[in-house]
C-alpha cells in the first residue's frame, strides 16, 4: 500500500498549501450553498412524511429523497478522499438480489440502514455548518479590519459585522478582534479536516472490517457445508455403487474357489465375471475421485477440463470459453465443479435438449479479477435450491471460494446459472 501521512492511516501525501486553499474554497462553497441544500432536504422530508397518509404519495417523495441523500453521501466520500488523499473505497448502492418489486423494496430498506451512507451524509452536514462558521469568521476579519481605521474618518460610529455598531473610539481595538476572526476561520478549516477524515475514514474502515468478517463467516460456513455434502456424497456412492460390486466380486471368487477342482470350466467363468466386475469397480472409483478433484485441472487447465465434461455430457453442450492463461487452483476448481454439477442436474431433471456454457474473465470492483461462468439450458425450468441437493452443493462450493451464485429458473424454462469467483490467491 502507498505510504501514509502522519495523523491518519490511509492518508497519502499531498502539497499542504494547495490542500489548504482547496479546503478553503470547498468550505466557502458548502457554507454558501450547503445549508440551503440541507434546508431543502429537510422540507422535502417533512413534505414526504406529511403526504404519506395521502394515498401513499409521500412514500414516493421519501424514496426519491433516499436516492438524493445517497448521491450526496457518495459525493462527500469522494470529496473528502480526493481532498485529503485518503485510501477509502467508494460508496456503492446495495443492489437488489433478484428481479421483482419485493426485491427492490428490500434493497431500499437495506440502503436505508446503510450506516456508512448516513455517516458520510453527516460529514456533509457538519462541513456545511463549519463552512458557514468559517465565512462568518472571514467576515469578522475583513469588516473589523476596515472598522479599525475608523479614527481616520470623521464618523462617530462604524457599522461592524452582523449588524453591530462600533463606536469610533473603540475602533482600534477591533483590529485585535479581526485577528480572532481570522483565527476562527483557520480553526474551522483544520476542524473540518479532523472531523471529516475521522468520519469518512473510520466509517470506511469499519465497513471494510465488517464486510471481511461477514465474507469470512460465509466462506467458512460454505466450506463446512460443502465438505459435509461431499462426505455424504462419497459415502452414498461407495455404499450404493462400489461397495456392493466389491462384495459381489468377493462372493464370485469364493464360488470359483469352491468349484476350481470339481468344475474348472465353471470356475473360469466365475473368475472372468469377477474380473469384469473388478474393472467396473475401478471405473466407478475413477469417476468418484474425479468428482472430488479433476486431475486434468492441474495438468491442462480449466478449458481442457470443461472440454472433457462437455464430451461426457448426455446433453449436447455448446462450450464458449475465452480465458487468458491459468488461474488460482481454488477458483478453477469452484467453477469446474459448478459447471459439472449444473450439467449433471440438467441431464437428470430438466429434460433439456441443449445446453450452453460460457466462461470469461471479468474485472470487478477495485480492479479485482474474477472467473465468471454462465450455464443455460432449454429445459422445463423450476429448479430450486434444496438442502443437500446439487444446487446446494454449488452454492456452498462457490461461497467457500468467496464467490457468488445466482439462479434464474422460472416454470417452463429456461434455466440459467451464473457463477462468479474471485481470482485473488
Amino acid at each position: 500500500m502507498t505510504s501514509t501521512q502522519q495523523g491518519h492511516p490511509g492518508m497519502l501525501p499531498a502539497r499542504p498549501g494547495l490542500r489548504l486553499w482547496s479546503t478553503l474554497l470547498q468550505m466557502a462553497a458548502l457554507g454558501t450553498f450547503g445549508m440551503v441544500f440541507i434546508s431543502v432536504l429537510a422540507a422535502w422530508f417533512a413534505a414526504g412524511v406529511a403526504l404519506t397518509f395521502l394515498l401513499g404519495f409521500g412514500l414516493i417523495l421519501l424514496t426519491g429523497l433516499l436516492y438524493v441523500v445517497f448521491g450526496t453521501a457518495r459525493m462527500e466520500v469522494r470529496r473528502v478522499a480526493d481532498l485529503y488523499r485518503l485510501q477509502v473505497p467508494d460508496l456503492y448502492w446495495i443492489r437488489q438480489q433478484a428481479p421483482g418489486f419485493g426485491a427492490w423494496v428490500r434493497s431500499l430498506l437495506k440502503n436505508l440502514g446503510h450506516g456508512r451512507m448516513w455517516a458520510a451524509f453527516g460529514s456533509f452536514a457538519v462541513s456545511c455548518f463549519l463552512g458557514t462558521t468559517m465565512l462568518g469568521g472571514l467576515e469578522w476579519m475583513i469588516r473589523l479590519s476596515i472598522t479599525s481605521f475608523a479614527p481616520l474618518t470623521e464618523s462617530e460610529s462604524i457599522s461592524g459585522p452582523f449588524g453591530l455598531t462600533v463606536p469610533a473610539s473603540d475602533a482600534p481595538w477591533m483590529f485585535l478582534v479581526a485577528i480572532l476572526g481570522a483565527a476562527l476561520a483557520v480553526g474551522m478549516i483544520f476542524l473540518h479536516r479532523v472531523i471529516t477524515v475521522s468520519i469518512v475514514g473510520t466509517s470506511a474502515l469499519q465497513t471494510e472490517l465488517t464486510e471481511r468478517v461477514r465474507t469470512t463467516t460465509v466462506q467458512r460456513e460454505g466450506a463446512m457445508r460443502a465438505a459435509e455434502l461431499e462426505r455424504t456424497r462419497i459415502e452414498r456412492d461407495l455404499h450404493d455403487g462400489v461397495q456392493p460390486r466389491l462384495v459381489s466380486v468377493a462372493m464370485t471368487l469364493g464360488l470359483a474357489h469352491q468349484q476350481i477342482d470339481t468344475d474348472p470350466q465353471q470356475a473360469k467363468a466365475l473368475v472372468a465375471e469377477a474380473h469384469a466386475s473388478t474393472k467396473s469397480a475401478i471405473t466407478e472409483l475413477r469417476q468418484l475421485t474425479r468428482g472430488i478433484y479433476a486431475s486434468v485441472l492441474d495438468d491442462r487447465g480449466l478449458d481442457a477440463a470443461l472440454s472433457a465434461i462437455a464430451g461426457r455430457s448426455h446433453i449436447p453442450v455448446q462450450l464458449d470459453v475465452q480465458l487468458a492463461g491459468r488461474y488460482p487452483r481454488h477458483a478453477e476448481a469452484a467453477v469446474y465443479f459448478a459447471i459439472a454439477e449444473a450439467l449433471t442436474n440438467a441431464a437428470k431433471h430438466s429434460r433439456a435438449s441443449s445446453c450452453r456454457v460460457t466462461v470469461r474473465e471479468r474485472t470487478g470492483e477495485n480492479a479485482q479479477r474474477t472467473l465468471w461462468a454462465r450455464i443455460e439450458d432449454n429445459g422445463t425450468g423450476g429448479a430450486r435450491i434444496t438442502p443437500g441437493g446439487g444446487l446446494d452443493g454449488i452454492t456452498n462450493r462457490v461461497a467457500a471460494a468467496g464467490g457468488t451464485f445466482t439462479l434464474d429458473s422460472p416454470q417452463g424454462g429456461p434455466t440459467a446459472l451464473e457463477v462468479s469467483v474471485p481470482c485473488a490467491s
